[in-house]
């Protein structure tokens, strides 16, 4: 099969994307697919008609890649590729979107407001607080604040980054974490970080998490159905990946969906295939079937 494997990207996410191009270029190749390397550019679509690929492999990570944008262009040359459709993508890219359809469902996620650039959170009075962008993946940007103060800074600081911004109630308890590969929910995972939050440096440096598989069994039974009841809810496709914070008494609250999760030597979605005895290579054949 020839494929591309799309990497790279104009997003903040760059570095982690073009991990994950490179480890899956690899593997496609170990098991015998001609593979094409390109990275966002402005002549993507040359470049695309000329090489006529089978599939695309999206490695793409946040906004122009994650978000349905790629997916659009594909779809009017139409490349078949991996991954969720235009709809799906740009409803989990955009996390207050995606909560307000989880509450519409009854599906539990923390309490939020969204605020936009230029505005302040004049009502929100909980505190800590996380606050994150409402349109990047990795953790990029997230942090928790313990005072107004604190929350009018760090909402100057995102605004460099982004127009929308998520404020959302700090929940105590347990990261844990759900892949979804092909429709199956995988054994779910609890993340440890050393330092206390599971930002953007915990979960790309060596050693800074622990990664843990969860053992109670009524808890990793809500976990998958509630991550499956996601995917279904968004309209995914191939995989995804839903983080969850559950509290002291055992509650799952749902933080976010990951539509294309990282495929580096600390992903998640690899780690969970592995524990079912799914190979890497044999998790990126079950994508591109």
């Amino acid at each position: 099969m020839r494929v591309v494997v799309l990497m790279g990207g104009r997003s903040s996410e760059r570095e982690i994307s073009l991990k994950t191009g490179k480890a899956v270029s690899e593997a496609l190749r170990r098991l015998g697919h001609e593979v094409f390397e390109l990275d966002l550019t402005p002549d993507l679509a040359c470049k695309l008609l000329e090489i006529k690929p089978d599939k695309v492999f999206i490695a793409l990570h946040g906004p122009y890649g994650e978000d349905g944008r790629v997916q659009g262009l594909l779809d009017i040359l139409g490349i078949p590729y991996t991954g969720s459709g235009v709809l799906g993508s740009a409803l989990a890219m955009d996390k207050d979107i995606t909560k307000r359809l989880l509450v519409s469902e009854g599906l539990p996620t923390p309490e939020w407001v969204c605020v936009r650039k230029g505005e302040e959170v004049k009502s929100w009075d909980k505190f800590p607080a996380v606050v994150k962008p409402a349109d990047q993946g990795s953790s990029v940007g997230l942090e928790v604040v313990n005072t107004k103060e604190d929350l009018d800074k760090a909402l100057k600081e995102l605004y460099k980054l982004t127009d929308k911004v998520l404020v959302e109630e700090f929940v105590e308890g347990r990261d844990m974490t759900v892949g979804i590969l092909k429709d199956e929910p995988l054994p779910p995972i609890e993340i440890i970080p050393k330092k206390g939050i599971y930002d953007y440096e915990s979960k790309y440096t060596k050693g800074a998490s622990e990664y843990v598989f969860v053992e109670e069994t009524p808890l990793v039974e809500v976990l998958q159905n509630l991550a499956l009841r996601v995917h279904r809810l968004l309209g995914l496709k191939d995989m995804s990946r839903v983080d969850f914070r559950v509290t002291e008494e055992g509650k799952p609250m749902i933080l976010e969906v990951n539509t294309i999760p990282g495929m580096t030597e600390l992903s998640l979605l690899p780690m969970a295939c592995n524990k079912l005895g799914i190979s890497f290579e044999e998790m990126l054949s079950i994508i591109l079937s």
